[in-house]
């Protein structure tokens, strides 16, 4: 799992390692300040001794940082407050110097961690595009959003702990428990025993943290799909009247996540108060021993302190070296908390990485397509995998380039199912697909794609302008092209009626255009390519049968080689099909010309005589301007 995350550091190695040199500079610094510190209570205490005893000319040595530095002083002169501003401004250079490096690590760190959460992003993002439908049907769009987004951000925040705070604790817990060794053996030995005493209480808390937060992030998936649901489907609660309804689903989910995160967050807040309580008895018991040490030295000659003699300065030195242990311990709970939080959402984030599309590309592949015939043979196929379960059974088609094919069905007969085959947006489970006489998992995916288009049952259109959208269709598009598309699809005149025409702005999904409009705008990035196969499937159920037919009409004028498979629901939409085929229960049950199917199909024969029937009835309800209109969405 962690050499899964690493590569996405990358170009960022270099910040993440300069992070970790300015912390270990920065704590070197700071473990020697004490000592510092120590040395100069030392010092003015030696001044106070000598000039209590010493008679006047008395000579001293001066010493710095534990070391001799064969300098001396008058106890009772000048010198000593010379000496003391020495001491004050080593300490004013370590402590800039300090915090020098704290703040060019913070910065670098910052800079690593973000850019870190920035490559994964990226490359979570790439390998979901790069995900068949099989692969995107085993993940629900609300998780894979929580992944891009919350699951992310807690592996960002943890790799900041980690490459700055988990490196600082343990270098400032060693650095620290040797400079008190320095001082007194048997007190750094207590220090000890209380970080041991206090890792060891803490290993207790991820055992019971670690199954909450699995489930919790499971909740936050449920939690981002009722909020994906309302605000995609928001004209439907409201026309349906249920904002209360969907409140309180959003609210029990709510509830759930915080019911959840509150047991793992109660578990996690106990380390604070256990650290705590164990700093204050350190640091108390610290000061206790230490002053018995000093006074029974100073006072009883003979008596010799258990791990090294002690004065006052050394005393300073410890308590500072028992908060910078205990502190560096809070430090690493802090990591470690983070970790324990972030592990789960890394487990979900290497999940998705690890994942390969179930489609890929052969090697050298074959990237032309001949032409837009199509061949199934004996094609079975299932969503499952399973051959008990088939959503196709047994399907054998042949259709030449440049046919006109009519698809009907009920729902559910695998109608979708069929046509998805052909851009290999899922493969068979038995037998072969074949386009321009070449299997289709022969070929290059790119290549196959770009040669068959498709206009989906759902029309989806992008937050940008109409141009931006159409050129999807054909990324090097000129704008003359796009005009031609555009009227191709009958699009051409509602988009010169708008103030910005082709640089008008369309909304998240195309909420800004009607139904029909958008189906036209679908249809016209479709054409855009002049594709040798396209694909229709119930894509112009929301426009009115006339502009139906001026499309059909223009695209058999304009695009007259390339195969066209029309799905619908209407029979009129291809009725002058040149084969129209008839699917129930996955299987084709019948296949031939409108007037074969209206003697031989009952299920076509029926379908035409109820919509012809109620087209007529309709038709006789309407008012005169209308049905000279031809009843158009606009």
């Amino acid at each position: 799992m962690i050499g899964k995350l690493a590569k996405s550091v990358r170009e960022y190695k270099l910040p993440s390692i300069l992070s970790v040199v300015f912390v270990a500079l920065e704590v070197v610094l700071e473990v020697f300040i004490p000592l510092v510190c120590s040395d100069l209570i030392n010092f003015i205490e030696g001044t106070k001794t000598a000039g209590a005893e010493a008679t006047v000319g008395t000579i001293h040595h001066f010493t710095l940082i534990g070391i001799d530095t064969g300098v001396q002083f008058d106890a009772l002169g000048g010198d000593s407050i010379g000496y003391i501003f020495i001491y004050a401004g080593m300490l004013l250079v370590m402590a800039g110097l300090s915090l020098t490096f704290g703040m060019l690590s913070g910065m670098v760190c910052a800079k690593a961690s973000a850019g870190f959460a920035k490559n994964l992003r990226k490359d979570l993002y790439y390998k979901i595009q790069d995900f068949s439908f099989e692969n995107i049907d085993s993940f629900s769009t609300s998780s894979l959003v929580t992944r891009l987004t919350t699951d992310v951000t807690n592996v960002q925040n943890a790799y900041m702990m980690i490459i700055r705070i988990a490196v600082r604790s343990p270098l400032m817990f060693v650095a620290a428990l040797i400079m008190a060794f320095t001082k007194n053996w048997f007190i750094a030995l207590i220090f000890l025993a209380a970080a041991l005493l206090l890792v060891g209480a803490m290993a207790l808390i991820p055992k019971k943290a670690m199954p909450i937060f699995d489930r919790v992030f499971k909740k936050y998936d449920n939690m981002n799909l009722r909020i994906q649901e309302n605000v995609h489907a928001a004209r439907a609660v409201k026309a349906f009247v249920r904002e209360d309804y969907e409140i309180k689903k959003f609210d029990d989910a709510a509830t759930d996540v915080r019911k959840d995160f509150t047991k793992a967050e109660t578990l996690l807040a106990l380390s604070n108060p256990i650290v705590y309580f164990i700093m204050f008895v350190l640091i108390l018991t610290t000061c206790t021993l230490c002053t018995v040490f000093i006074v029974r030295g100073n006072t009883e000659p003979e008596f010799h302190p258990i791990g090294g003699d002690l004065n006052l300065g050394d005393l300073s030195a410890l308590v500072q070296y028992a908060i910078m242990i205990l502190m560096s311990m809070i430090m690493l709970i802090m990591v470690f908390v983070m970790i324990v939080m972030a592990a789960e959402s890394a487990r979900r984030i290497v999940t998705v990485l690890g994942t390969e599309s179930t489609l890929r590309s052969p090697e050298n592949g074959v990237t032309e397509v001949a032409d837009g015939s199509i061949e199934f043979d004996n094609v079975d196929f299932s969503y499952a995998g399973d051959d008990d379960k088939c959503a196709l059974k047994g399907v054998d088609l042949k259709i030449k380039s440049g046919e006109t094919i009519g698809i009907l069905g009920g729902t559910g007969s695998s109608k979708t199912t069929l046509v998805q085959l052909i851009p290999r947006l899922y493969d068979a489970t038995v037998g072969t697909v074949k386009v321009g006489g070449v299997d289709v998992r022969d070929y290059d995916l790119e290549s196959l794609r770009r040669n068959v288009a498709m206009v989906l049952q759902k029309n989806v259109l992008f937050s940008g302008t109409i141009k931006e959208n159409i050129r999807w269709g054909k990324q090097d598009a000129t704008d003359e092209e796009i005009v031609a598309a555009c009227k191709l699809a009958q699009a051409d005149e509602f988009i010169s009626q708008m103030p910005d025409g082709y640089d008008t702005y369309i909304e998240q999904g195309g909420t800004n255009v009607s139904g029909g409009q958008r189906q036209r705008l679908c249809i016209a990035r479709a054409l855009i390519a002049s594709p040798k196969i396209i694909i229709f499937d119930d894509s112009t159920s929301a426009v009115d049968t006339k502009t139906d037919a001026l499309i059909r009409k223009a695209m058999a004028e304009t695009l007259p080689d390339a195969t066209k498979i029309v799905i619908a629901q209407r029979v009129s939409s291809f009725e002058d099909a040149d084969r129209i085929l008839v699917m129930d229960g996955g299987k084709i049950v019948a296949a031939g010309t409108h007037d074969e199917l209206m003697e031989s199909c009952s299920i076509y024969r029926e379908a035409y005589t109820i919509q012809n029937k109620k087209s007529d009835e309709d038709f006789d309800d309407i008012d005169e301007p209308t049905k000279q209109t031809g009843g158009r969405d606009e």
